[in-house]
């Protein structure tokens, strides 16, 4: 049985402060693109949306295997919350349940968190906890995503800051601190096995 819910990935940025698309980084083998993907699909989502923006013409091809929909953000370069509103745009207004919304910058993500999530966002949003923040990956009700408000680099944030009693769901993942931003970050991944040098 299918689970109720549609599975979207950010990856549309440009990767400026890292120098290189983070996209392309390599995890035994598999693209951190194509990882995150991959583990998407593994929640069993009814739909698998993709934003891409920067480089999105040779991103493509290292999706071409998976049943994902990629979805084009022309306006990539307004922040996190332009792809958010273009995948919320592109999904529509199917009949159910959730949504999972996951990165693809960190290189420790694993399945078992995703589905956690899942699990915490049946009656409210679900956030990955680390270095003491509410972050991606998250999980959030159907009615949440649609009236979530999206503007700049905001994202999610507004939502993630609810911490009134049994308005948040949260699933604690420190190993997720590491996003890849920064040549020190891939250092620093690469030192923990997570990513491989180049070359």
């Amino acid at each position: 049985m299918r689970a109720d819910h549609a599975a979207l990935v950010l990856a549309a940025g440009a990767s400026t402060r890292l120098g290189q698309p983070k996209q392309r980084l390599l995890r035994d083998g598999e693209t951190l693109l194509h990882r995150a993907a991959r583990l998407a699909l593994a929640t069993a989502p009814r739909r698998c949306l993709i934003a891409l923006g920067a480089e999105a013409a040779t991103l493509c091809p290292l999706l071409a295997d998976l049943p994902v929909e990629i979805v084009e953000v022309d306006n990539w370069r307004d922040g996190l919350s332009a792809s958010l509103a273009a995948l919320r745009a592109a999904l529509g207004e199917p009949a159910l349940s959730r949504v999972l919304i996951v990165g693809c910058d960190q290189p420790a993500l694993e399945l078992a968190h995703l589905q956690a999530l899942l699990d915490a966002a049946a009656d409210a949003p679900a956030f990955s906890t680390y270095a003491g923040v509410r972050g991606l990956p998250a999980a959030l009700p159907m009615a949440r995503w649609r009236a979530a408000t999206l503007a700049g680099d905001e994202g999610l944030r507004s939502i993630a800051r609810d911490a009134a009693a049994g308005t948040i769901a949260v699933v604690d993942a420190p190993a997720l601190a590491l996003d890849i931003d920064t040549p020190a970050d891939l250092a620093e991944a690469i030192s923990r096995g997570w990513l491989q040098p180049a070359g």
